[in-house]
Order: C-alpha cells, then sequence, then structure tokens
C-alpha cells in the first residue's frame, strides 16, 4: 500500500489528530487510560450473519487487527450469531451482553431503523447505542439469474421473482420487500435463509430466482463473476461509479411522498457495516474502541487484504453514523408513515 493512497492519508489525520490528544494528556491520565480494558478478559466480536460473505469477511479481518491498539492487546475473538437479520444480535448487545467494553457486534446497516419504521421484537434504543464505526459504504444491489423471468427493472413490473431472504432489516428482506410495496415491483421472498451465502447456495440449486444485497458481497461470488447473475438496479443514495449503466432506485420514483419515503429507507446505506456496542459502557472504554477501530481501518495490511478480497474501505466514524440515525428520526411523521406501509409494518 503506498503511503499517498488517499485513503491512508484520510485517517493519517484522524491518527495524528488522536495521537495530539494523547500528549496533552497528564502522564498520571495516561497510565490510567492503559488500563481501560479488563484485564485478563478477551475481546468479542459478534458478527450477525453467518460464516462467508462481506460483513463476516469484515469483522473476522478487523478482530485479527485490533488488539494492536487496544491497551493490554486483549485475544479478540470472533464469534458468528446469526438471525432475523442481525436483529437478534442487537437486541443481545443491548440486553444481555456485558457492558464492560469486552464485546462490540456487526449488525446490518437497517436494524438502527427498525424501531422508527415499525419492526417487530426490536429491544433496544438506536439512540443510545455505542456506535464504534464502520470499515466502509457499500451499494445494495438486485439481481436475478440470466435464467429468470425478469432479466430488467421494467421486468419486474410484470413479472414475479423469487428472491431468498434471511430476517427482518436485513437487506435481502427489506430491499425486495419495500420496492415491492412502495413501487409495485412483484418480488416472492422466501425467507429463513441464515445468510448470503446460503441464498446463493439456493439459486445455484434453483430454489429462488434472485437477491437483493450488498454489491461487494455479491461481486466477490463465483455465482455473480462468471455471469450467471444480472444486475437489475442498484439502491442507494447516490450512483456507485462502479456500476455505469445499472439503474438507479432513487429514480423510480413517481411522486415527491415516494422520492422521500425513499430518502428514508435508503438512509440505511449511508451507515456501510455499523459496529455497535452495548449502551451503558464506560465513555472512555468507549472512546479506546472507538480509536482502536479508526487505528485498525487504516493499518496498511488491513487494507491490501481489503482490496484484495474486492472490497472497498472507508473509515466512517461513530459521530457520523449517530448523526445519521439521528437524523432519520426527525423524518415528517407522514413520510415516516408512507416507508413503515411500504416496508409492511
Amino acid at each position: 500500500m503506498r503511503v499517498d493512497h488517499p485513503f491512508v492519508r484520510q485517517i493519517a489525520g484522524l491518527a495524528l489528530a488522536v495521537g495530539l490528544v494523547t500528549t496533552s494528556i497528564p502522564a498520571s491520565a495516561q497510565a490510567q487510560s492503559q488500563d481501560e480494558f479488563p484485564k485478563g478478559k478477551q475481546l468479542t466480536i459478534m458478527i450477525g450473519y453467518g460464516v462467508g460473505g462481506s460483513d463476516d469477511f469484515w469483522a473476522r479481518l478487523i478482530a485479527r487487527h485490533i488488539a494492536e491498539y487496544i491497551p493490554g492487546h486483549p485475544t479478540v475473538v470472533p464469534a458468528n450469531v446469526p438471525g432475523a437479520g442481525s436483529l437478534l444480535l442487537a437486541n443481545q448487545i443491548n440486553n444481555t451482553q456485558p457492558k464492560d467494553g469486552t464485546v462490540i457486534g456487526l449488525i446490518n446497516r437497517g436494524i438502527p431503523f427498525e424501531p422508527l419504521l415499525g419492526g417487530i421484537n426490536t429491544h433496544f434504543d438506536p439512540l443510545k447505542l455505542n456506535f464504534v464505526g464502520s470499515p466502509d459504504r457499500d451499494t445494495a444491489v438486485c439481481a436475478a439469474n440470466k435464467n429468470a423471468p425478469v432479466q430488467t427493472v421494467k421486468d419486474l413490473y410484470e413479472k414475479e421473482l423469487i428472491v431468498g431472504a434471511t430476517g427482518s432489516g436485513a437487506d435481502t428482506e427489506v430491499y425486495p420487500s419495500f420496492l415491492k410495496n412502495l413501487l409495485g415491483m412483484k418480488f416472492k421472498i422466501v425467507a429463513g435463509y441464515t445468510g448470503s451465502r446460503e441464498i446463493l447456495l439456493a439459486l445455484e440449486r434453483g430454489e429462488v430466482q434472485g437477491i437483493c444485497v450488498s454489491y461487494d458481497t455479491l461481486a466477490r461470488e463465483n455465482i455473480f463473476k462468471n455471469g450467471t447473475l444480472r444486475l437489475l438496479f442498484q439502491a442507494a443514495l447516490k450512483p456507485d461509479s462502479r456500476l455505469t449503466g445499472v439503474p438507479f432506485a432513487i429514480d423510480l420514483a413517481k411522486t415527491e411522498k415516494e422520492h422521500q419515503a425513499l430518502d428514508l429507507f435508503l438512509a440505511r446505506t449511508s451507515l456501510g457495516r455499523p459496529f455497535i456496542a452495548p449502551p451503558g459502557v464506560p465513555n472512555n472504554r468507549a472512546k479506546m474502541l472507538q480509536s482502536a477501530f479508526a487505528q485498525t481501518i487504516a493499518n496498511s495490511s488491513l487494507i491490501q487484504e481489503a482490496e484484495a478480497a474486492g472490497l472497498h474501505p472507508l473509515y466512517i466514524s461513530p459521530d457520523d453514523l449517530q448523526s445519521i440515525v439521528a437524523q432519520a428520526y426527525k423524518a415528517p411523521p407522514e413520510i415516516v408513515a408512507l416507508t413503515k406501509r411500504a416496508m409492511g409494518h
């Protein structure tokens, strides 16, 4: 990785700022900060998905590097906890996991919006979660098998496409459900898969015909590389430069209210892959985890590994994540209601 790589320059500034703050703290306070991670304990990185896919890859990649930047250099253990599109994990982190900084988790970017948009079994307050950061920002896409009756966005208004899904809040379920209800696309959703890898295997077996998922996840799979899948459209607030010529979902809105509902729904894309810690974690430990996460994403070895796997590191700060979520919760009630109806809530 070149030293002048733009991403390295971006994080270098952050690291310098952190360093300046650290050098301004009295020696006694610095010594105390070195003991912030609980002695004799490990850091568990919980992953709200099954093994495989970009989210699992990112969490395990971060787990291999983050101890270097945590005082005491604890053992770091990744643990997959799939269920309900990572809603299960969000509830666990909020309610049953220790609040001492020894557990963080990667959840789906749509989960923080579930309480606002009528999701069921949401036992957490997203405005009180401790966001740790995100390693990238990816674009969601919907794709169909080349043998499916649907091959274009126009086809989706006339023919049914059977797509695989995990659970509430996950891209695989919420994108087709929302677009079906808001814009009239003819998705048929088959839920219950544990992750994107299982859905892609189901595609190969012919159980389903399509999938809505992050582009980075899809682009790493042979089923996409070999031309078996055709991209129908991209879904984000801004077009992805890698997807030239792929239709843009936001352009499909027919009215201003539909456009606003799409804006609210697609706010999730700005969260990337959010890592969270439980509410109630002591502030100094939350800051320690956030700083370690930022420095980890700047690690040149991590960047090389990520880019070699077809991923695109882009650090998103905890403050930015919190601001995006808070702004969504200020949306006009009529737009929230329209978005909830479109999501089937």
